[in-house]
């Protein structure tokens, strides 16, 4: 017959075991934790110190740590070389043009983001046709934004691009330019502040420098992008070196993305400006 003093002592033990299984299985957890060091830019940046901090993360096992960048050519380099697993900050055209233009190990994409309108602004002017002939038009003096900008400017009918125009084009591949505009190059970050330029009509901006700049997109920009096959080229993704393009720890970042509570959040947080876009990569590609 057990006495209490027995019933005391087997109940300890099962206290004692319990309380071991369960530091073991938090040193589990802790040990299955995996980091990723992301590198990004401005509002992006943003995006992934929340989700860093989201409980979607920690249910994931994932450690996130943020390193932010202000040069793009420079966060693709770093990517290359490792000194960042992931980036997240570009357009798949943008992708595109540096693969192409470097001489370091080429990058990989991993997963779409969303998609960002880039719009046409102007201080004097509410309607792209009212821009008058001769009038300077600035644009993003790297190739992947220029290319996008005059992309739009032909959408919108005011000039005409050669039948080669590609990711890498500039102001050169403009076939035709019946209203004789000007285009001056400009670094883009720079945008809202040559808007203030009277001698410039019209400034081709993209939305996450816009939107530091306190203009919204959808509201303020005189035209802007539409998201449908001509534009998928410009969808943001993530992207890491091609020996990683596999990487099962890397490929929860997309998820990670697209959780619904993260969206909410972005949705709130950006007044609906990034709209979230989930293609497989083979969209992106063309096949």
């Amino acid at each position: 017959m057990l006495t209490k003093r027995h019933k005391l002592i087997g109940l300890g033990i099962i206290i004692a075991a319990v309380g071991l299984e369960a530091i073991g299985y938090q040193s589990v957890i802790h040990a299955d934790n995996k980091s990723v060091t992301i590198g990004s830019m401005t509002s992006d940046a943003q995006i992934w110190r929340h989700i860093a901090q989201s409980k979607a993360a920690q249910q994931a096992h994932l450690t996130i740590k943020v390193k932010e960048f202000t040069d793009g050519v420079a966060l693709n380099k770093a990517t290359a070389n490792g000194q960042v697993d992931v980036n997240a900050f570009q357009s798949y055209s943008y992708f595109q043009a540096f693969n192409k233009q470097t001489n370091t190990a080429k990058l990989a994409t991993i997963g779409t983001t969303y998609f960002e309108p880039i719009g046409v602004y102007s201080n004097q002017y509410h309607k792209v046709n009212q821009l008058p002939d001769g009038a300077t038009i600035a644009i993003a003096n790297d190739n992947a934004n220029a290319a996008r900008g005059l992309k739009l400017l032909a959408h919108a009918g005011l000039i005409k691009l050669k039948a080669n125009f590609s990711a890498l084009s500039g102001a050169a591949d403009v076939a035709q330019n019946p209203h004789h505009f000007k285009f001056k190059e400009i670094d883009d970050t720079t945008g809202v502040a040559v808007l203030k330029d009277k001698s410039i009509a019209a400034v081709l901006i993209s939305n996450s420098v816009s939107q530091a700049g306190g203009l919204n997109v959808l509201k303020d920009a005189i035209y802007r992008e539409s998201i449908n096959t001509s534009t998928k080229d410009n969808i943001n993704i993530l992207a890491t070196t091609k020996a990683q393009a596999q990487n099962k720890t890397y490929r929860k970042l997309i998820k990670l993305y697209h959780n619904a509570a993260t969206q909410k959040w972005i949705t709130k947080q950006y007044d609906g400006t990034k709209v979230e876009v989930q293609k497989s990569l083979h969209y992106l590609e063309g096949e």
